[in-house]
């Protein structure tokens, strides 16, 4: 890849990024009232995207071999408690993925 194919990969990356970002607010600017159906994507998608996330992260462990899923439901549960403990997700994910790699690190 020389210079200039990069630069044009570039700008083509860059000029689509600033499109989706800009689209939905020439497609309902001017104080427009957002659609019902788009306001329902909103309030749904951010906790099917998490589904689909712990599915992604969980596929792969296997129940049969060891340390038989421990790791990843000791991480899990770690997620679950503290979420509803405290509230806060970044907080949550974030001590569940340090408990898993400390776990698979130090104990399995």
């Amino acid at each position: 890849m020389n210079n200039m194919h990069a630069i044009l990969l570039i700008a083509v990356i860059s000029a689509v990024t600033m499109l989706l970002r800009f689209l939905p607010f020439w497609i309902f600017g001017n104080n427009r009232e957002t659609p019902k159906f788009i306001n329902y994507l909103g309030k749904v998608l951010p906790y099917a995207i998490m589904g689909m996330l712990v599915v992604f992260c969980l596929k792969g462990v296997s129940l049969l071999a060891s340390p038989h899923g421990l790791p990843e439901l000791i991480s899990c549960a770690v997620v679950v408690v503290l979420h509803i403990w405290k509230r806060n997700t970044p907080l949550s994910i974030v001590c569940g993925t340090v408990c898993y790699m400390l776990l698979v690190q130090l104990v399995f």
